[in-house]
């Protein structure tokens, strides 16, 4: 069978099949669809086929915070420093004493711990024995106050001014003015220095940097692993060296410059045992890296002299503003954003009837709140 192409009388073309016995098949060629042509409504239609999206669930819009003005900021309260804070400065736990002291006289404007000198000896303002000496030559003096009954007597003066701060005082057992606390001993070089150490760090980075710094000295003769250097050993070291043990350049320059005035003898324990109020705050004030905040704090938990009063702390003007029956969580911080929950002149003027025991008032401040205040302020 054999196929031939013939085109018809129209102009097509048609397949023709031979076959066999001589017969033509036409088979007609199947005509094509001609293509549509896209009209504006068809392209329209599927346009908006391919943009349709599915609509999305409403959601509630976020509140809008209203923008605090400029000229008042609501800015939260900075931490408080607390009495644990200030640790370092306080009692060297180093050189335990093994013998109970005896009773000693005080004096309510005179540094009432035992300090150490650097060399390892034991300084007094009023030495046990003398005081006893005193007390059998005038049976009939006025009694005195000494180390076991300073406590009993600041609490009852304090009680007399105000019979409120009672239940304050009641709650809270002052360990640093108590028979026992009086006894601690302090260092003041090593005080000082640690105290510097632990500015603007946390508890386990001061303790750190401390022990790295006391590695950086040979121990002395006997063995003690809490050994601190003398100034005198400082100051033979530079600042770069010093810097190892992890201080910063301005700490290593303040240690450095602490250990050179007790080394020239400018400080010493003596001048902190003879000197009087302002004159311990003033000469500690004038070394670099002592600011007012921490020499108050070292004469208060370190020295023991009991008419100090910091009106910078914001424990203490926190406390205070409690007291005087403000509410603290309403208060804000004042211009520029510096907060101070009471002036330094009421402060001042409503402690002033606490002296000589005002380091006591203060160490009870930073625990009013501790308490009932209805108790206190209903009262």
């Amino acid at each position: 069978m054999t196929t031939r192409v013939t085109r018809s009388s129209t102009g097509t073309l048609k397949q023709k099949l031979a076959i066999s016995d001589g017969a033509d098949i036409i088979i007609p060629e199947t005509k094509k669809r001609k293509a549509l042509k896209a009209s504006k409504a068809n392209i329209t239609a599927k346009s908006e086929v391919a943009e349709f999206k599915v609509p999305e669930l409403p959601q509630t819009p976020n509140k809008r915070r209203k923008t605090p003005l400029a000229s008042t900021p609501d800015v939260a309260p900075p931490d408080t420093p607390t009495p644990s804070a200030i640790g370092v400065m306080a009692t060297d736990k180093s050189n335990p004493r093994r013998t109970p002291a005896k009773s000693r006289k005080v004096g309510l404007h005179a540094t009432n711990a035992p300090l150490q000198t650097p060399c390892g000896s034991r300084i007094v303002a009023y030495p046990s024995n003398l005081f006893e000496s005193q007390s059998s030559q005038d049976p009939g003096s006025e009694p005195r106050i000494t180390t076991d009954n300073l406590l009993e007597k600041a609490c009852a003066h304090l009680t007399k001014q105000d019979p409120r701060l009672k239940v304050v005082i009641d709650k809270h057992h002052c360990k640093l003015f108590s028979p026992e606390g009086l006894q601690e001993e302090v260092e003041p070089f090593t005080a000082l220095a640690s105290g510097i150490m632990a500015q603007q760090v946390s508890g386990a980075a001061a303790s750190s940097i401390k022990k790295k710094f006391v590695g950086l000295f040979p121990p002395p003769a006997v063995e003690n692993p809490k050994h601190f250097p003398t100034p005198e050993e400082v100051t033979k070291f530079d600042i770069a060296t010093l810097r190892t043990a992890g201080l910063s350049q301005r700490k290593a320059e303040y240690i450095h410059g602490l250990a050179e005035k007790f080394a020239s003898g400018e400080l010493s324990a003596r001048m902190l045992i003879d000197a009087s109020d302002d004159e311990v705050l003033e000469k500690l004030i004038a070394v670099r890296g002592l600011g007012r905040w921490s020499v108050e704090m070292f004469a208060c938990f370190g020295l023991k002299r009991t008419d100090i009063f910091s009106t910078g702390d914001l424990g203490v003007q926190r406390g205070m503003a409690t007291y005087m029956g403000k509410d603290v969580s309403k208060l804000k911080a004042k211009g520029g954003g510096k907060w101070k929950y009471m002036s330094e002149e009421d402060m001042l003027k409503h402690s002033e009837k606490f002296s000589p025991y005002r380091s006591l008032f203060m160490w009870y401040m930073w625990r009013i709140e501790d308490v009932n205040l209805e108790a206190i302020q209903g009262s």
